[in-house]
């Protein structure tokens, strides 16, 4: 079988978007404020679901980095994250840019670069749980028991 690789989990420029996430989705439902874009781009059901959602991706992200138990369900946890949080830069960078035009390009490109590092994330994430899939496909219960991985 060879060497199994899974990738870093203590990334800095993810644990810190993540961690800014939640600080920033409590901000703007605390403070009753929102970015104008997101005000006048999206429905108020959207952005109270895009606040949720920078709540639920941070908290749930840094669980799944920080997760104690298998390594697969910390994986997953960070890989749903990430995608959601992919998910909901790329409707922020969309609201900037159509509310703001050329204006927002240096906004528009840092967010915008979450929104790729996140899925690029999620990618390598995948790839990781396909290989631990693989790899526990040729290890017996009973060597994983024994300590032999």
């Amino acid at each position: 079988m060879g060497n199994l690789r899974i990738r870093s989990r203590h990334q800095p420029y993810e644990i810190a978007v993540l961690a800014a996430a939640p600080l920033c989705g409590i901000l703007m439902m605390t403070l009753n404020v929102r970015p104008t874009s997101v005000q006048t781009s999206m429905p108020e059901p959207i952005q109270v679901a895009w606040e949720l959602g920078l709540i639920v991706v941070g908290v749930g992200g840094l669980l799944g980095i920080l997760w104690p138990g298998r390594l697969s369900t910390g994986l997953g946890l960070e890989l749903a994250s990430v995608l959601v949080l992919g998910t909901i830069t790329g409707m922020y960078a969309v609201a900037v840019l159509v509310m703001s035009g050329r204006t927002s390009i240096v906004a528009t490109s840092f967010v915008m670069a979450v929104t790729v590092g996140s899925l690029w994330r999620a990618a390598q994430i995948a790839i990781d749980l396909r290989r631990l899939a693989r790899a526990c496909e040729f290890v017996t219960y009973e060597q994983l028991q024994a300590g032999v991985t």
